[in-house]
């Protein structure tokens, strides 16, 4: 079956965070919204249809994680990351934001520290504060059009206070796809200082050609004993408003820690639509993700042949994954303020700015590139036309 990818569907009146609050965050409504991470494609008919099955029943009572939401996980992670996973691994979670919260939580105590590797995704960074443990960065080195870790700044870091690290992979807002090498030395530096692992992976379906996304606990059982791994098909199939995500956590004990403050706060039933839509995504999804991933890598080029062309000041970090792209407009020599100021009021685009994702962010825009090919083309004829 063809997909279709280029149909733009409205998504105005809806209680669509893109689109409807546009006025609230960029002070006008006439933007075109390419800031948070999801798409501008109809989720998958096959989701919808199994939705509107589940509604032939007319009760929409309490409910619990059946069988097949674990089935249809492991069957997943192993056709897809060669990752064989056990049921007794998996934990329901409402979303992977609100799994670093209760991570964080459960996991360690205020005052412990927890390492994050900025530009990185600006949740990580609450995550931490807002639960009074203390934020220690790593930044990343940005070398030759390519994010690096900086290990020798991380041993400096690694003290006895550091509890946690949270590695985002594939990397947000970068798009880098960390290489088994790189993890590996990543994780031998956590073991030795027994320092938990919390990975981030909701961006690991989402892999562009010549890459391969390495779960992090799949590299060793030493390795998987110390890490908690987010995931979720949210990103992947367009499903981030059924709030269903999962973690995988093979250390029993780490896992009776957060299963029991997932049930303190009373936030672990889910929810009955977003059961089925999983199910349905990861039974059932696998060409059309290779057919939508066909599409945004025909996006991506057409962004870099684009810039490359008109505006080649701005340069396209070349992403390994996800349809989120990282531009580097520093050669621009806009301010902190005038860059984004000048995309939304002279380009007429939402853009995620580089410094909320921390240090290493200034002079950088992200751009959500999962939308029609038409509508990229009018943002940058739009772009193009306000430099000019």
């Amino acid at each position: 079956m063809k997909y279709d990818f280029n149909t733009l569907v409205s998504r105005e009146k809806t209680s669509c965070v893109k689109y409807d609050l546009r006025e609230t965050i960029f002070g006008r409504s006439d933007i075109i919204p390419m800031w948070v991470a999801d798409m501008d494609f109809q989720t998958p008919v096959f989701i919808l249809e199994a939705i509107r099955q589940r509604l032939q029943h007319e009760i929409l009572g309490y409910t619990y994680l059946p069988d097949s939401f674990y089935k249809a996980i492991i069957n997943w992670n192993l056709r897809r990351h060669e990752w064989p996973l056990q049921k007794e691994w998996i934990s329901f979670s409402p979303g992977v934001v609100p799994s670093l919260n209760l991570l964080v939580m459960a996991l360690t105590q205020p005052g412990d520290k927890i390492i994050v590797q900025p530009p990185v995704y600006f949740p990580f960074f609450s995550a931490v504060k807002n639960h009074k443990r203390i934020l220690v960065t790593n930044p990343l080195r940005y070398k030759q059009g390519k994010y690096i870790m900086d290990y020798n700044q991380l041993v400096s870091c690694l003290d006895d206070r550091v509890k946690m690290l949270m590695l985002c992979n594939p990397h947000n807002p970068t798009g880098n796809v960390w290489a088994k090498e790189e993890l590996l030395k990543l994780a031998n530096l956590c073991l030795k200082k027994n320092i938990i692992m919390l990975s981030d992976e909701i961006h690991g379906d989402l892999i562009y050609p010549g890459y391969k996304h390495i779960p992090l606990a799949s590299i060793s059982t030493e390795i998987a004993n110390q890490t908690v791994t987010c995931m979720a098909p949210s990103k992947t199939f367009n499903l981030a408003g059924l709030s269903t995500s999962y973690l995988i956590i093979p250390n029993a004990e780490l896992k009776k820690k957060y299963d029991t403050m997932l049930e303190y706060v009373h936030v672990g039933a889910g929810n009955i639509f977003g059961f089925t839509a999983l199910e349905a995504a990861y039974d059932k999804g696998d060409e059309w993700l290779k057919q939508l991933m066909e599409y945004v890598q025909d996006n991506l080029t057409l962004l870099t042949d684009f810039l490359q062309r008109h505006i080649p000041r701005i340069k396209v970090v070349k992403p390994g994954a996800t349809y989120m792209v990282w531009l580097d407009c520093r050669e621009l020599g806009l301010g902190e303020k005038d860059l984004p100021d000048f995309m939304i009021t002279k380009a007429g685009l939402g853009l995620s700015d580089g410094p909320v994702f921390g240090e290493g962010g200034e002079g950088f825009q992200r751009i959500n590139i999962g939308c029609p090919r038409f509508l990229l083309e009018k943002a940058l004829y739009q772009l193009h036309h306000a430099f000019q």
